[in-house]
């Protein structure tokens, strides 16, 4: 027990050695820098964890003891020299370790037949032969590994020792007997299968580089049984750390010549930065604008009772609800886009209590998702039922619920941001799935919405046709009273600001304006300009449609049925020589930076998927305007104080109209 302790210490050493290491081994980069190795070469050491079972009663010919041995367990050294290969961008490598393997070991106390205990120990050792394939399922330093162990007997030597019978006195103690065990198998084949993680202890500024690897692998019993004779077998568990290097190869870097040969230095691009601000003479624009219906009905945290914010009937008011009259009950503003959206949604229940009602033939599923329980998860979509049951008189058996911990389609993984909260929210939620294509379809409004300004009102920003030749560019904008306001970073050509959000409450001003670049080699440009900006004012009418998608969570790819919707309903009423104005939004999930860029993707991959409508019809007519806002909350269609505004957030608005 005493060896048993020293070497736990050892190994608890060594694993904190693993831990430490890399806190003190992190040196600052210089600038010359070398591949990882891809051969490794080393020594693994660390101690084997034994367990024996079977039966052993004959140590040699002829010699029987008295009482047969059954369990024991025992602590032997490991230790060999490896060599390891693994290139650099491969999850896959090979690994060999070739030496010397104890097995080393003491049997449970045992008393004879005459009340004598007796004690029986072995020194049993090889030399092992252990090549493993190698795999790393994260393509980082944790890496699993698998292979045969060949064992050449080495030692097998045993002691045997009986002591007195306590209740008889004076009887002399039997001498301590060593030898050889008879019967052991002279090589044995078994296997391992085990785990590591290599601790870098220097950085790639060295050729030379050096890797700590703790590890520990298990070695079942079957093919350990070191006799011939008897049922002998043996189960090792092993705990240990390699030290191993290699080399690296130079990453070649390009050299400059300092004399003799001109240093020519990249011309850097040609930005043309323009500011175009429209006059902004009277105008009224109005849209006819299309809702998508979100299928979801959100939780609180910690209750399975429908929100108070969703709009729920009396029995006795179903007879006067219709679908439809929604439209007149939407305020009548462009600022309240938001709030019409949120009409038409806190109305979803309503909406499809109204539609299974006109469709008897119609079925729904409602599966809850509680981020708690299936059971709690059953509760939720229970209290959706329960509503369209009792106040819509829908038949229960058209109405499935099932619960769920997770819904199918979760907003992401909880573990890879810190808004944990926000992720949660929104996907503690009862969905609404059913095949009937009337129940959900995008709710259409028959009234004409008085937009607060037309994209054409709004002041433009471009950088010319070499953006591609940028890393992203900011807007610094100062008004005459020295107010400063920041826009970007984009990453597009251009980029269209409303009057509000440049003038807030007045109806006109002066500005400085500052253009920031950064170009792909990392050198900074900035242009300067002024410019006059006027709000825009209503007067005559201009009638055109609105559309918009929805998008998932972090996803830039329209779903299939917002893809069909864009090419078969949208796409045909693109209207001759008209021009299609795209704007892209994310949630406030996640850094602006990358939200920015969310935005133009889902934007560019809306007019694609238009552009591809376009093609097949043999239209070259029209024009289109795209631009990315990403999370900035001065253009954000919705809040983000529920998830539900959050959902609608990850959108893209379509506007049709005329060139």
């Amino acid at each position: 027990m005493k060896s048993i302790k020293i070497y736990s210490l050892i190994l608890c050493a060594t694993a904190f050695l693993g831990v430490q290491t890399p806190a003190q081994a992190q040196v600052q980069e210089d600038a010359v820098q070398y591949t990882k190795p891809s051969w490794y070469f080393g020594l693994a050491g660390g101690g084997n964890f034994n367990f024996y079972r079977g039966t052993t009663q004959e140590l040699k010919a002829g010699r029987i003891v008295p009482k047969a041995f059954h369990d024991g367990n025992g602590l032997g050294l490991f230790i060999a020299p490896l060599i390891e290969y693994r290139p650099a961008n491969s999850q896959w490598g090979a690994m060999l370790q070739a030496g010397y393997d104890n097995r080393s070991g003491a049997w449970d106390r045992v008393k004879t037949p005459c009340n004598r205990p007796a004690d029986l120990s072995t020194n049993l050792s090889y030399w092992t032969i252990e090549p493993s394939l190698r795999f790393a399922p994260f393509k980082k330093n944790f890496y699993l590994y698998i292979g045969p162990r060949f064992a050449f007997n080495n030692a097998k030597a045993y002691t045997y020792q009986m002591g007195v019978n306590p209740k008889v006195v004076g009887q002399i103690p039997v001498a301590e007997e060593n030898g050889d065990f008879a019967a052991v198998r002279s090589n044995r084949v078994s296997m391992q299968v085990g785990a590591g993680l290599d601790i870098p202890l220097s950085s790639q500024s060295h050729e030379k580089q050096w890797v700590l690897a703790p590890f520990v692998s298990f070695q079942p019993y079957f093919g350990q049984d070191p006799r011939t004779i008897e049922s002998l077998n043996i189960t090792t568990l092993r705990v240990g750390a390699a030290i191993k290097f290699g080399r690296g190869h130079l990453i070649e870097k390009q050299v400059v010549a300092e004399v003799l040969v001109p240093v020519v230095v990249a011309a850097l691009p040609e930005i043309t930065f323009t500011v175009n601000s429209p006059r902004n003479v009277a105008a009224k624009s109005t849209v006819n604008e299309t809702y998508p219906l979100r299928n979801y009905v959100f939780f609180d945290l910690g209750s399975s009772e429908i929100p108070s914010r969703y709009v729920l009937l009396k029995k006795d008011q179903v007879a006067n609800f219709k679908a439809d009259d929604l439209k007149m009950k939407t305020p009548d503003n462009g600022s309240g886009r938001s709030d019409r959206q949120m009409e038409v949604y806190y109305n979803v229940l309503n909406i499809l209590g109204d539609r299974m009602s006109q469709d008897p033939s119609s079925t729904v599923l409602l599966v809850g998702s509680s981020l708690e329980s299936d059971q709690d998860g059953l509760a939720m979509a229970g209290s959706v039922k329960t509503y369209l049951v009792t106040v819509f008189e829908i038949a229960p058996d058209r109405i499935t619920i099932q619960g769920r911990n997770r819904p199918k389609l979760p907003s992401g993984n909880e573990n890879s941001t810190q808004e944990v909260v926000l992720l949660n929210q929104g996907d503690r939620r009862v969905s609404i799935e059913s095949n009937s294509p009337s129940l959900l379809k995008e709710f259409q409004s028959d009234q004409l919405i008085v937009l607060v300004a037309p994209l054409n009102s709004y002041v433009t920003f471009s950088v010319g046709k070499n953006y591609k030749e940028l890393q992203s560019w900011s807007l610094v904008i100062t008004d005459d009273a020295g107010t400063v306001q920041n826009f970007g970073p984009y990453t597009q050509e251009s980029v269209s600001l409303s009057g509000n959000a440049l003038l807030g409450d007045r109806s006109k001003g002066n500005f400085k304006v500052r253009m920031i670049a950064t170009t792909k080699s990392n050198v900074v440009i900035e242009k300067k300009t002024v410019m006059h900006v006027s709000q825009w004012m209503s007067a005559n009418d201009s009638d055109g449609n609105r559309f918009s998608i929805i998008y998932g969570f972090n996803k830039s790819e329209a779903l299939p049925m917002y893809r069909k919707y864009l090419l078969e309903v949208v796409t045909p009423q693109i209207p001759v020589n008209g021009t299609v104005v795209i704007q892209g939004y994310t949630d406030a999930i996640g850094t602006e930076e990358y939200n920015q860029k969310l935005s133009v993707a889902r934007a560019n991959n809306v007019q694609s998927i238009l552009q591809e409508g376009l093609d097949k019809a043999g239209r070259t007519d029209v024009k289109f305007v795209v631009t990315g806002l990403g999370e900035d909350a001065k253009t954000a269609q919705f809040k983000n104080k529920y998830p539900e505004e959050r959902f609608y957030n990850r959108t893209v608005i379509i506007d049709l109209g005329q060139k």
